[in-house]
């Protein structure tokens, strides 16, 4: 190559590089998206993970700011008598290929965190006979969020049926223990609750307060509005809850809608599948946030 050619390439050579470092500064100071977090539990029984990330505003950013692997479960081992972290096939296969169910959206600013679940065998957050046990689960549930690389732990309360295979009732002091232990155990990391059940309704004992260990709650029946009985601030709370698909249309636009006139900051959905539904879901981002969706695949 001549001296001029060479030249004419190193020119365009450091004009392409200036253009890409321009793009890449342009996109870094791109507005954020502003506005409500958006909250997706997904069924993975049934879906992927991955369909939480197919979703983007039509003017910039990700709809969905949290994808919920629903979900672990609470078990009880009746020869130890004792609680323990347990995974369904479909749970364990997630977690087991986090690097393409759970990474790809962790790199688009996307959280991912576990929902645990009781599973009729009588253990549940709310019955635990000591603190030691409290503790020895949520060194289970902490040690998952970190083997796993996970943002964090929701808390479901159902499902236990607390009393079976000799278990106790609930009781006062268990879910303080164990949210004490976890957040101790995960300080940075988030912890949801799903407001509904025993567990609760026991949010103090012995004179400690779990309530600002939370980073949210949200309101646990689809299609209606109720303000989760937590003391946490409004950004932190979701009264509305939807099921994509489940909730109408212009239910899902209208608890949308008092969202935002109520200060509130977070709207919570449920049973995101692998269809395209973006016109469902802009009838709650327009609300939210002034844009339509659009679906990635």
């Amino acid at each position: 190559m001549s001296k001029s050619g060479l030249g004419t390439a190193l020119a365009l050579l450091t004009a392409a590089a200036l253009s890409i470092t321009g793009a890449t500064a342009a996109a870094a100071k791109a507005p954020a998206k502003t506005g409500p977090t958006t909250v997706a539990y997904i069924e993975v029984n049934n879906n992927s993970m991955v369909n939480v990330g197919k979703y983007a505003l039509a003017k910039g950013g990700n709809v969905f700011d949290i994808g919920v692997i629903f979900a672990a479960n609470i078990n009880y081992n009746t020869s130890t008598r004792s609680a323990y972290l347990y995974f369904n096939p479909q749970v364990q296969s997630v977690l087991d290929n986090v690097a393409t169910q759970v990474r790809p959206l962790q790199a688009k600013g996307i959280k991912v965190m576990l929902s645990i679940l009781g599973n009729h065998q009588g253990a549940g957050f709310a019955n635990f006979p000591s603190q030691a046990a409290a503790a020895a689960f949520a060194k289970q549930l902490s040690d998952a969020v970190a083997k796993y690389g996970l943002d964090g732990i929701d808390f479901d309360d159902e499902y236990a049926e607390y009393g079976n295979n000799g278990t106790g009732q609930p009781n006062a002091s268990s879910f303080v223990y164990l949210v004490s232990a976890l957040r101790a155990n995960m300080p940075n990391k988030l912890i949801s609750l799903y407001n509904i059940g025993p567990a609760a309704g026991s949010l103090s004992y012995g004179g400690v307060d779990i309530t600002s260990k939370f980073n949210y709650a949200w309101n646990p029946y689809y299609g209606t509005w109720g303000v989760p009985a937590i003391k946490l601030p409004k950004a932190d709370l979701s009264p509305a809850a939807v099921e994509i698909g489940g909730t109408s249309t212009s239910t899902a636009a209208s608890l949308a809608k008092q969202t935002v006139s109520q200060g509130y900051g977070v709207y919570l959905t449920y049973n995101l599948d692998g269809s395209d539904r973006h016109t469902y879901i802009s009838s709650f981002t327009q609300q939210l946030y002034g844009s339509a969706a659009v679906y990635t695949g």
